[in-house]
């Protein structure tokens, strides 16, 4: 039976039921069957020739790997059922601290793997944690990487320099406004898209730990978050008219059809962007929100991690599958596939629209995205939305840390009593 905080938190977090076969048994020739459950439904195809290559080359373990629709909903009620897959495939955000915070992952510190795993991107895994917790419980997969996508064509046609700093990044979007094209299109309609940006300018602005800092009673959003607030407002003056009237899908068929010169905007969108124009030319580069170019650090979250969930009978079996998942050959694959970034160690041939922030990436300079701290619940990205649409930067933060407070409740109670608690240890 389920107990304790597991229970706790798996009937907080359910909000429907489905049914999967059960996992971790043997099938009807004995093999070990092991259950991968993963959430990027658009990465289907990948996974199915993944099962099939697997299965022909292991005669003692059968792989079988679900890519269900909204998957958090599908695992939460599994795991109230008691019906656990043997490894989930998941985002590197507030969920996945949640799982380790109800006592749901498998340790797996003894996994050989790890060592081919970039140390950045365990770190960012490890950042994650609401509270200090010994051990390691994912292996990251991939990453995504967040700036400004550009028209490579019409940079060099223009002659437009790429910006290292704030101030250049303004003067650049003077100068193609003067010639009579918009800078971006932004698409905020999908309140989601406000994100990118955000995210983006806190990560050279502020410091990767704020939400934890804050959280301890260290510092407050209205102290930390101004300048990005700022920013984001100024930066509307450089997008179309009313940029809340049209969504993600409009401003990459305006950004593919060459109707503005950037788009602020993950890697993840280039393949909605190229299905509208699969010969735009689209270079990258990092986000310069800051005059200070050694504070300029790229987005780059884990979007995918494999975790072995704690219950799972067959641990050797799913490390097996974990190698196999890492083997560079279907490393390279997932890139090509998903135009992600490996956070495998390794030689690996990135999609060019990379080619800007490659030496970000090769270097480590990277940081989680802010809003993988941020609890769905208090709908960051509505608030960012209200706040572009009436320009009240101190009535925003002001909300901001209220809401932070209204939905962390219990937790900033628990990291207050852990800090009490070892206050004295690193005397």
């Amino acid at each position: 039976m389920l107990k304790g905080k597991k229970l706790l938190f798996v009937l907080t977090m359910m909000t429907g039921f489905c049914l999967l076969a059960g996992c971790g048994k043997n099938n009807k020739d004995g093999k070990t069957v092991i259950e991968l459950v993963q959430y990027k439904p658009e990465a289907t195809s990948y996974f199915e020739e993944v099962e099939e290559r697997f299965n022909a080359s292991h005669d003692d373990i059968e792989l079988k790997i679900s890519s269900p629709n909204d998957a958090m909903t599908v695992l939460k009620t599994r795991f109230v059922r008691e019906d656990n897959p043997d490894i989930i495939g998941i985002g590197g955000d507030i969920n996945y601290s949640n799982f380790i915070d109800a006592d749901m992952l498998m340790d797996i510190s003894d996994f050989d793997g790890l060592a081919d795993i970039k140390e950045n991107y365990l770190t960012i895994c490890e950042n994650l944690k609401f509270i200090p917790t010994e051990g390691t419980y994912s292996v990251p997969y991939v990453a995504n990487a967040a700036g400004i996508l550009y028209n490579r064509d019409m940079f060099e046609e223009h002659g437009w320099k790429i910006p290292e700093t704030w101030d250049e990044l303004l003067a650049l979007c003077d100068e193609i406004k003067a010639e009579g094209i918009l800078p971006f299109y932004m698409g905020y309609k999908d309140t989601w898209t406000c994100l990118s940006p955000w995210n983006s300018a806190v990560a050279s602005l502020t410091s990767s730990t704020v939400c934890k800092d804050v959280n301890k009673g260290e510092t407050t959003f209205s102290d930390q978050y101004v300048q990005v607030a700022e920013e984001m407002k100024t930066l509307l003056q450089y997008g179309e008219a009313n940029p809340v009237a049209y969504s993600y899908n409009d401003a990459c068929t305006a950004f593919a059809k060459g109707e503005s010169a950037m788009y602020m905007i993950g890697s993840y969108a280039v393949p909605q962007i190229q299905s509208v124009n699969p010969d735009i030319n689209i270079d990258s580069f990092v986000f310069p929100a800051s005059n200070n170019k050694d504070d300029m650090v790229l987005t780059s979250g884990v979007d995918l991690q494999f975790c072995v969930m704690e219950d799972c009978p067959n641990k050797e079996a799913a490390y097996e599958v974990l190698r196999f998942l890492l083997e560079d050959e279907n490393v390279q694959d997932y890139i090509d596939n998903q135009n992600a970034v490996p956070c495998k160690k390794g030689d690996f041939k990135l999609a060019s629209m990379l080619d800007g922030m490659q030496e970000y990436l090769d270097n480590g300079i990277v940081t989680d995205y802010q809003d993988h701290f941020y609890p769905s619940e208090m709908a960051v990205d509505a608030l960012i939305q209200t706040y572009l649409l009436d320009g009240d930067t101190e009535a925003f933060l002001k909300k901001f840390d209220t809401e932070w407070k209204r939905y962390n409740r219990d937790l900033i109670t628990k990291v207050r009593k852990y800090e009490q608690e070892h206050s004295g240890e690193e005397e």
